[in-house]
């Protein structure tokens, strides 16, 4: 994997930038990999001729590491990608800033979450076959996204004197066109602490040991080792009974695993939707409706767990409209958003910045939670207009 040092942000401007704008010149030759059926699934066997790194990326586009610089803002470090570069990511600014928390409440300590960002489609690679496989058999919310890549953070945030500005401020972000929530949050707590002891290396390690990982086949029990720890899962299929849960049992032979998650996507709704609960109903027919809604939240934790619940509450129905678990003002789609001259179009958003208080007050739909100017308020309430 190859490293990349510090690079210039500039001006925000109206053009697209390049995420990935290094060649292909390091790629090895191909290599033969027989993917092996994994238990519980199909019978057929999968063999492919892969390209190194093609399991790497039907994972993850990149890893990037987002830092603070006292002239340039945040800043990309590191990026580390598929040495192909066979996607094009565009947006590098607008990545940047979703990587960082915006609010007044601070965020001392690590706080994880999750962004969405606009993205064109790709060419298909040498994966194609797997993934249109994996896009038949998983359900309609876990399909993998062909306009829109998750970027999913790990923020640390301490004191620091040895730092011009007192603090030291850095984000580990996986970017990929997978919804698995549950699953990247879990692998970021892996990841991340070992990256802020260790640095560049550690990270070269984790994405070798990804790209050694079988690709994600909706219905088979994944092991999944990195970093010396070894996760199993399961990804859920459209086949699965509605109603039921198709838990991953720890089984007597599973003496290696570490770590068994039970899902790969569903969040907390009942901890996250604590502060609305007496407008649990009216929320569920907001969303299915597919309502302009907006959740202003003191932290990009509590307002990217809130819209992806929100997203998810209509299961197993898929949310058609566009949704963005965290905002910022230095989005390409904010002047989009936020225009007056016409009715807010149909999107979930949520923000931490109290500026929205002001730029967002003639959406029909406001859900407050907390207090955006105070962090440890906490009190809920929401703007309703009945439409004839």
């Amino acid at each position: 994997m190859a490293l990349q040092g510090p690079e210039e942000l500039g001006e925000q401007v109206e053009e697209p930038e390049d995420l990935d704008d290094q060649d292909a010149s390091s790629i090895s030759p191909a290599e033969e990999i027989t993917l092996p059926p994994g238990p519980g699934g199909d019978e057929e066997t999968e063999e492919a001729v892969l390209l190194p790194w093609d399991r790497f990326s039907a994972w993850l586009h990149c890893i990037c590491v987002v830092g603070f610089d006292l002239e340039l803002g945040q800043a990309v470090e590191v990026r580390q990608k598929d040495p192909a570069g066979s996607c094009k990511l565009t947006g590098k600014t607008s990545i940047c800033y979703l990587s960082f928390p915006d609010s007044n409440s601070g965020c001392l300590g690590d706080t994880q979450f999750c962004f969405r960002f606009r993205q064109g489609s790709n060419k298909k690679s040498s994966l194609g076959s797997f993934l249109e496989t994996s896009d038949r058999d998983a359900p309609p919310c876990l399909k993998r996204e062909q306009g829109h890549y998750y970027g999913y953070v790990y923020f640390r945030q301490v004191r620091d004197k040895t730092l011009k500005r007192g603090y030291f401020q850095k984000s580990l972000v996986l970017i990929s066109k997978l919804p698995y929530v549950t699953f990247f949050h879990s692998l970021l707590k892996i990841m991340a602490p070992e990256y802020f002891e260790k640095q560049e290396p550690c990270l070269e390690a984790a994405c070798n040991d990804i790209d050694r990982w079988p690709t994600p086949h909706p219905g088979r029990i994944l092991t999944l080792p990195i970093m010396g720890v070894v996760i199993k899962v399961r990804i859920p299929t459209c086949y699965d009974k509605p109603g039921t849960s198709q838990l991953v049992q720890s089984a007597q032979s599973d003496s290696l695993v570490s770590i068994v998650l039970p899902t790969i996507h569903e969040v907390d709704l009942f901890r996250c939707f604590y502060p609305v609960f007496f407008h649990i109903q009216m929320l569920w027919e907001l969303v299915l409706l597919g309502e302009a809604l907006v959740v202003m939240a003191p932290s990009p934790a509590e307002s990217s767990d809130t819209v992806l619940a929100l997203v998810s509450c209509i299961s197993p129905l898929r949310y058609c409209s566009d949704f963005r678990p965290y905002f910022t003002i230095h989005d390409s789609e904010f002047k989009e958003y936020t225009t007056r001259t016409q009715a807010p179009p149909s999107v979930i958003l949520g923000v931490t910045n109290p500026f929205f208080a002001k730029t967002l007050q003639h959406w029909p739909h406001i859900i407050r939670i907390g207090d955006m100017k105070q962090a440890g308020r906490f009190y809920c309430f929401m703007y309703h207009f009945v439409y004839p």
